[in-house]
């Protein structure tokens, strides 16, 4: 009997350690803080509209006394997640910006797990049924123009992860209805993964990826974590996407490529290729040692995506491009 107690006992105390290590691993590699909810001066809205018959949720922040005629920027979540969870990850910081610029701001909802980007591969559907994401975009756009007022010739598209890959195929597949583009932590997909139909010339685009990247590649291959998790079919590296753009917009030149260090010893690299009309380019933003996250100043991102520093300030460098290109 004595026996038998002491191996429950051993038993149990070797399961509270397994606990406890699964805990441990928890907080050191997916745990993060989330950051400070700032003040901010407008209000944060929900919102739901059919589009082709299917129900279809966003969230929209507008600044408190936005005039007419501003700004709208569009901003995509990653796979899986949803308008809270890109709010929070990137630290509040297109809230922020709009505050501090004047321009609305969108999270929309994609209505698989994944959206329906260039890829092939992907989850898309829900009880067999798919949803087209582009239309629901161009459809949110024209319901936020008659509603907020909003500028529809100052449209901007920015995505994160899933989210940027999105972004990039609004600019190939409707060019003219955003102003610029921004892809955070994406790359254009391989031929063999493409199922894009590209048409005219894509818009100013920025792509912005972290050189070490365990999810996307910043060289280019598999999109997948550890080789086990969130298969995502094959892309081309950042440069070759970047060219890629910098080819369907028409731009033949060479690059201006420039350096700018971060207090933190990393190095952020600006490839701007800019088109014959002074208006179209197409930026290349590497994040030297960065991994699959956006950076920003208010919070970390789970050890398991990769490094990640504090700086640059993401949200700020694509509204940069954004405004730049407004001008």
């Amino acid at each position: 009997m004595k026996r038998v107690l002491r191996l429950l006992l051993i038993g149990f105390l070797g399961l509270l350690a397994l606990v406890a290590l699964a805990a441990a691993l928890f907080a050191y590699f997916l745990y993060t803080p989330e950051p400070e909810l700032p003040q901010l001066s407008g209000t944060l809205s929900k919102g739901t509209m059919d589009v082709a018959g299917l129900p279809r949720s966003y969230r929209t922040y507008v600044p408190k006394g936005l005039p007419k005629g501003a700004p709208l920027v569009l901003v995509m979540h990653g796979s899986g997640e949803g308008p809270q969870a890109i709010r929070v990850g990137t630290g509040y910081g297109f809230e922020r910006l709009a505050d501090a610029h004047g321009f609305a701001v969108a999270y929309p909802k994609s209505f698989g797990f994944d959206w329906n980007d260039c890829s092939t591969i992907g989850n898309t559907a829900v009880n067999g049924v798919r949803a087209d994401d582009a239309a629901f975009l161009a459809a949110l756009v024209d319901k936020l123009v008659g509603e907020i007022g909003v500028d529809p010739h100052r449209v901007f598209a920015a995505g994160v992860s899933n989210g940027g890959s999105m972004a990039l195929r609004l600019a190939l597949e409707q060019p003219t209805r955003y102003r610029a583009v921004a892809a955070a932590l994406a790359n254009v997909p391989a031929p063999q993964n493409f199922q894009c139909h590209p048409v005219g010339q894509p818009p100013s685009t920025m792509i912005l990826n972290g050189t070490q990247d365990p999810l996307v590649p910043y060289a280019g291959g598999e999109i997948n974590l550890l080789g086990l998790f969130y298969k995502g079919g094959e892309v081309i590296s950042s440069t070759a996407s970047a060219q890629y753009l910098a080819k369907r917009a028409g731009i033949t030149g060479e690059p201006q490529v420039s350096l700018t260090p971060t207090t933190q010893g990393e190095r952020v690299e600006h490839t701007r290729w800019q088109g014959p009309d002074g208006r179209t380019e197409v930026e290349l933003v590497t994040l030297h040692g960065a991994g699959h996250g956006l950076p920003q100043p208010w919070a970390r991102r789970p050890r398991l995506l990769g490094p990640s520093p504090m700086e640059p300030n993401g949200p700020a460098l694509i509204w940069a491009f954004f405004a730049r290109q407004a001008r």
